[in-house]
């Protein structure tokens, strides 16, 4: 008893030491223009260097690490779907449509194939690569359109639009992967042509009842149960309560069989169309930010020291695979409506890799390393640090100078 009590000593202080240090990296990223992903992962892998024993490696501190990081997993994609703007995104739909086909195209089949041609990675580590590398993260570029004060011109709410879709699209294509799975992974000895098409027949119908589920919650229930919440708790009390039922929704995908991501996603979605409940994002900021760090601080606790050497070369050459195809997938489309200026700007924006990249490289990872390989795994971590830290230094000096020339909308 003594011995337990004393490892949750140990354990609660560690985590209130990390907390302290993530807040404060935070800052000083802030200060120096840094993203603040790169720091958290970079505190992780920071970890893992100073832990000459072995201590973070060990069972306790694994257990509420990771339990800590799939709660940062869940209020990272609640707060994804809440922040959606579905209403903006049907009107900008015919337009935007065009763009992400591009973007999906050229970004996902390019991945794809240098690493199961070039690389001759295994075909399901190859597909989730492709996957991962469709994603984006414009949070990184956003913050430089704030501050040239340039995101509610045209172009850069054509930007917000491409991007939404964007991640959706990239969730959708990680929940099928993970549901194809077995087929890849060859668990199965019947014709692959049926299953497979069983496989996606009940995919597409459980995921049609789970979507159609939260589209009646969002319409008949959503305002009801807020309006309730806001009479009997004080602010921001009703936040919490609509993150816990996020945390529920997450949990009823689990056990239909999808990830626990995908549910706090569609969660996000249902309190999206309600001005009054997305005021409530402020107050959610508060718990996201004590669980989200921990979600990228054990991707950087993930990585393999001993694959690091070759990690870091390897993100290079992933970093330029990753530019080539948002540069091409997005600028081509993008030039069919727009102009020269806008076209460049929208496709540099979407050059970083983060969260959502984040999350699909997680979720192979969980899967083994015959899915998502240590080195494999540090090379695309490597690759999203890159880009969320190069990408703005690119695209603030175009930014300031196309704006004052006028030469974007």
């Amino acid at each position: 008893m003594i011995e337990s009590e004393s490892m949750l000593l140990i354990l609660t202080l560690l985590v209130g030491i990390t907390i302290v240090i993530a807040m404060v990296l935070k800052g000083l990223a802030a200060q120096i223009g840094m993203p603040t992903i790169a720091a958290y992962l970079l505190l992780g892998l920071g970890m893992q260097m100073i832990d000459v024993g072995g201590y973070f490696q060990t069972e306790g501190v694994q257990a509420v690490f990771s339990f800590l990081a799939e709660f940062g997993l869940i209020s990272l994609l609640f707060r994804v779907g809440l922040e959606s703007n579905l209403a903006g995104l049907r009107r900008q739909l015919p337009r935007a449509s065009l763009i992400l086909v591009g973007d999906l195209l050229c970004s996902g089949l390019l991945g794809f194939g240098v690493a199961f041609y070039g690389l001759q990675w295994p075909l399901i580590t190859s597909l989730f690569v492709g996957a991962a590398l469709t994603a984006t993260s414009v949070g990184i570029s956003i913050s430089v359109w704030q501050e040239v004060k340039a995101l509610r011109s045209r172009t850069g709410e054509l930007l917000l639009d491409i991007a939404e879709m964007d991640d959706i699209a990239a969730i959708a294509l990680m929940s099928l992967l993970l549901a194809l799975l077995p087929l890849f992974q060859g668990t199965t000895t019947a014709a692959v042509g049926p299953i497979a098409v069983h496989t996606l027949v009940l995919f597409g119908l459980r995921m049609s009842l789970f979507a159609a589920a939260c589209l009646l919650f969002s319409f008949y229930l959503e305002r009801p149960l807020t309006q309730f919440f806001e009479t009997i708790e004080p602010s921001p009390d009703p936040m919490v309560t609509v993150a816990g039922i996020g945390f529920i929704t997450a949990a009823l995908a689990g056990f239909l069989g999808f990830s626990v991501a995908i549910g706090a996603f569609f969660a996000g979605l249902a309190f999206s169309r309600d001005p009054e409940a997305v005021t409530f994002d402020a107050s959610f900021g508060i718990l996201s930010e004590f669980f989200v760090p921990f979600f990228f601080i054990h991707i950087g606790l993930s990585l393999s020291l001993e694959a690091l050497p070759s990690a870091v070369a390897l993100g290079l050459g992933l970093t330029i695979v990753a530019v080539i195809g948002k540069l091409v997938g997005i600028w081509l489309p993008t030039r069919l409506t727009t102009g020269v200026a806008s076209a460049t700007l929208i496709s540099i924006s979407m050059l970083p890799r983060a969260e959502i990249t984040m999350v699909i490289l997680q979720k192979a990872q969980a899967l083994g390393n015959d899915v998502m390989p240590p080195r494999v795994f540090g090379g695309m971590v490597m690759m999203s640090l890159l880009t969320c830290v190069v990408t703005p230094l690119c695209l603030r000096p175009l930014l300031q100078r196309w704006k004052v020339q006028g030469r974007f909308v």
